[in-house]
């Protein structure tokens, strides 16, 4: 293993973490990173926040400067794909139509932005967002102001690009299916307070409706139209309806996939030799027993970091509470747990939502004063979020009502977990 060839397919945080892992860890071999995109691995925060904004730099965005990849001997080949996977060869084909043998395999293939079959769609003006070259493409639309901006789809990505359109002086709309924005994620109460940061800055919503057609003129898009029978003018329309995981080259291969690659803690995939991480990994989670895929960079940046130990034949797997943060306007965000778990739980308020600083808690089993806390999310709030991982982790029952007294300080629960 020492000096057996390592091939990483996909060239995200994921599959960059990975590489730097194995090398950090020992690994002396030949490490392959295959990146679909014409660049170096790059973060995707960035691309709707602070790069979108022109708060940073094309400089601020890559994972490593490229100098890293050769300093360290890491083959790494940009535009380029894996075609194919023979896990009994254990080789991998390229798009060049060349072949790379294994010794062990990631899969990192991260996720594609989901289509909607819109008549339309092909019009100058309509976009999807996932890329560097598309976060490039959109400010430059943004940045002069004066745009009418729909936006289809209010998910934590839609909320996002309508703050950065509407922060740009555009004209923002926004549809999406729920009747609250973000209420299938954190629930009702709290996606009326986005939905009212958002309003506050002037962007109009729509919901629920759904788009059912582009109109153009003179091949460039003008309007949408809704399935309320609305027409709202757009000079520019963004699809930002999800992401779907990019398990093609995994399911070619004959790998267990089921909303994504299906791994277990350690990362490993159903065949042998060849594991999976960031986007595209259906994960066991050891502490639910369940599996989880996660489309945020903390599990990129953790997935590639187990990955690569395990790679190595270490005993690492993927214990981590899942986190993600957004910035939108003036409100900056963070979340930490598990969303499986707080299905029909109502947050509890710590702090006061009035005053735009509090902390909102998912907590089970809140019989008698006590709950275990699954979830937690910070609002305008620093440095809270390790306490509330460790409160999530630890499963120690708290007292609900000290718990959300301002007075009493998180790391004094955290402590007790």
């Amino acid at each position: 293993m020492a000096t057996e060839p390592m091939v990483i397919a996909g060239g995200g945080l994921a599959g960059a973490t990975a590489a730097k892992t194995l090398r950090t860890e020992g690994f002396e071999g030949p490490i392959t990173l295959l990146a679909a995109e014409p660049r170096i691995p790059y973060l995707r925060p960035p691309l709707s926040k602070e790069f979108l904004l022109g708060k940073a730099d094309e400089e601020s965005v890559p994972v490593m400067p490229s100098q890293w990849y050769v300093e360290n001997g890491v083959e790494l080949l940009t535009g380029t794909s894996a075609t194919a996977i023979d896990t009994r060869e254990h080789s991998v084909a390229l798009d060049d139509g060349s072949l790379r043998q294994y010794a062990k395999l990631l899969l990192a293939t991260g996720a594609q932005p989901r289509r909607i079959p819109l008549p339309g769609s092909e019009l100058e003006g309509v976009m999807t967002f996932r890329t560097f070259d598309d976060s490039i493409r959109l400010r430059s639309l943004l940045e002069q102001g004066g745009r009418r901006v729909v936006m289809i789809g209010s998910g934590w990505i839609g909320m996002e690009l309508a703050a950065a359109a509407r922060s740009y002086g555009n004209e923002v709309t926004l549809l999406g299916l729920e009747d609250i924005p973000l209420s299938t994620a954190i629930g009702p109460e709290l996606g009326t307070y986005f939905r009212g940061l958002h309003e506050d800055n002037g962007v109009r919503f729509h919901l629920s409706a759904s788009a059912v057609s582009i109109e153009g003129r003179g091949g460039h898009a003008s309007s949408v139209t809704t399935n309320t029978g609305a027409e709202i003018p757009a000079d520019l329309a963004i699809i930002a309806v999800g992401v779907a995981p990019d398990t093609a080259l995994a399911e070619a291969a004959g790998l267990e996939v089921r909303n994504g690659v299906v791994v277990d803690a350690s990362l490993r995939t159903s065949a042998p030799d060849v594991l999976a991480a960031g986007d595209v990994a259906n994960a066991l989670h050891p502490f639910t027993g369940e599996h989880h895929r996660s489309e945020h960079w903390a599990n990129a940046l953790n997935g590639g970091k187990v990955a690569a130990k395990s790679m190595l034949g270490q005993d690492a797997v993927l214990d981590a509470v899942p986190y993600f943060y957004t910035d939108q306007f003036t409100l900056s965000m963070e979340y930490s747990g598990f969303p499986s778990l707080t299905t029909g739980i109502e947050p509890a308020i710590r702090g006061s939502m009035e005053d735009g600083s509090f902390t909102a808690f998912w907590i089970r089993n809140a019989q008698g004063g006590t709950g275990q806390v699954v979830a937690g999310m910070s609002v305008n709030q620093r440095r809270v979020q390790k306490p509330i991982k460790a409160l999530i982790s630890g499963r120690v029952p708290v007292d609900v009502s000290r718990l959300l007294d301002p007075a009493n300080p998180l790391e004094e629960f955290a402590a007790a977990a």
